[in-house]
C-alpha cells in the first residue's frame, strides 16, 4: 500500500512515518519541492506518484496567541492546503483520504465530553475561530466527496497533542511544548518563578502523538468514508495540574505563577471517544510516561540542534 503523507516534517506527520508498518510504502515531499497550496502542482505530483491513500497532516498550526492574532492567515492558509490536496485526490479518484482536524472545531460551550454530533451546534471559541472554520470546511468536503463520489474520505479529530518534533517556538507553540521549554530554561537559569498564561482552571485532554498516528493507521483500514471520529484519551486535567506535572517531569522546583490577564480559551475540551473505542482502538501512552519520553527526546534533540522553533 502506497500512502502519501502530506506534512511529514511536522509532529503528526513524522509520527505517521515513524509508526508505519513494514508493508506500507510511505511517500513524502519537502515543502520546497511541493507547495501544498498549489493545486496544479499537487495534482501533477499525485498523478505521477499514484498513491493508494493520502493522509493530510499538513496545516498551519499554533497556540492560543498565534491563533488569536493571525485569524486571517490560519483560515486562508489551511483552506488553501485542504482544497488543493483534497480536490486533487478526488479528481484522480484516489480511493482513500484521511483528513486530520482538531478538537477546536466544536462549540466553545459544547456539552462535555464532546460527541461528534456537537459539530455546528453552537458558537466557536473566538481565539481560534479562523483555524476551526477551515477544519470544519475540510470535514464537510470529505463527507460530500464520499456521499457524491463514493470515495473513502473521512476525518479524525485528535485532542491536544504533544511529543517529538513539536514546535517549541514561543510565538507559535501549543501548551505542552511551550511549558516544557519554559520549565527547562527556567531550571537551567536557576529561576525561582515561571509565569503561565491564564488562570490555570480550564481543563484539557492531552495525548501523545504516537497514539494519533496509530489511530490513523488503524482507521485507514476500517473507515468506509464520510466518518468524523474523535481521537483522545477520554481523560482531562486542569492546566494548573498539567503545568505542575510538566514542572515535575522537567525537574523545575520553583513557583508556578498564573497570569489572569491572559486568555484562558475554552473552559473545557474533553472528547467523547466511544465511537472509536467501539471499533477497537484505544490510546496506549499514559500522560506521565508520554511527558518523560518527550522530555528525553527534547534534551537529546536540543543537543543536536534539532528542536523546531528553538
Amino acid at each position: 500500500m502506497k500512502v502519501f503523507v502530506a506534512g511529514d516534517k511536522g509532529m503528526v506527520g513524522s509520527a505517521l512515518v515513524r509508526t508505519a508498518a513494514s508493508n506500507i510504502e510511505i511517500m513524502t515531499e519537502s515543502r520546497t519541492s511541493l507547495d501544498l497550496t498549489d493545486e496544479k502542482r499537487v495534482l501533477a505530483y499525485l498523478e505521477k506518484s499514484n498513491p493508494d491513500a493520502v493522509i493530510l497532516a499538513a496545516a498551519r498550526v499554533g497556540g492560543i496567541g498565534a491563533n488569536s492574532s493571525h485569524q486571517k492567515d490560519f483560515l486562508l492558509t489551511n483552506l488553501k492546503i485542504q482544497n488543493a490536496v483534497i480536490e486533487a485526490a478526488a479528481k484522480l479518484k484516489i480511493p482513500k483520504l484521511l483528513f486530520l482536524g482538531s478538537s477546536c472545531i466544536y462549540p466553545r460551550l459544547a456539552q462535555q465530553p464532546i460527541t461528534e454530533d456537537s459539530l455546528l451546534t453552537g458558537p466557536l471559541e473566538a481565539t481560534n475561530e479562523g483555524y476551526a472554520l477551515a477544519k470544519i470546511a475540510g470535514i464537510r468536503l470529505c463527507k460530500a466527496i464520499f456521499e457524491e463520489e463514493g470515495l473513502r474520505y473521512f476525518s479524525l479529530m485528535p485532542t491536544n497533542l504533544y511529543g517529538p518534533n513539536d514546535n517549541f517556538d514561543y510565538q507559535g507553540s501549543h501548551v505542552p511544548a511551550a511549558l516544557m521549554r519554559r520549565f527547562h530554561e527556567a531550571k537551567e537559569r536557576g529561576d525561582s518563578v515561571v509565569a503561565i498564561w491564564g488562570s490555570g482552571t480550564p481543563r484539557r485532554e492531552f495525548m501523545h502523538v504516537d497514539d494519533i498516528a496509530q489511530a490513523c493507521w488503524f482507521m485507514l483500514g476500517k473507515a468506509n468514508g464520510g466518518e468524523l471520529l474523535n481521537v483522545g484519551t477520554g481523560e482531562d486535567v486542569t492546566i494548573k495540574e498539567f503545568a505542575q506535572q510538566m514542572a515535575d517531569c522537567v525537574g523545575f522546583q520553583g513557583e508556578l505563577q498564573f497570569d489572569h490577564s491572559k486568555p484562558d480559551g475554552s473552559p473545557r475540551k474533553l472528547l467523547n471517544v466511544d465511537k472509536i473505542h467501539s471499533l477497537g482502538w484505544k490510546h496506549n501512552v499514559d500522560l506521565g510516561t508520554g511527558l518523560k519520553m518527550t522530555y528525553e527526546w527534547f534534551k537529546s534533540a536540543l543537543g543536536r540542534g534539532e528542536v523546531r522553533g528553538y
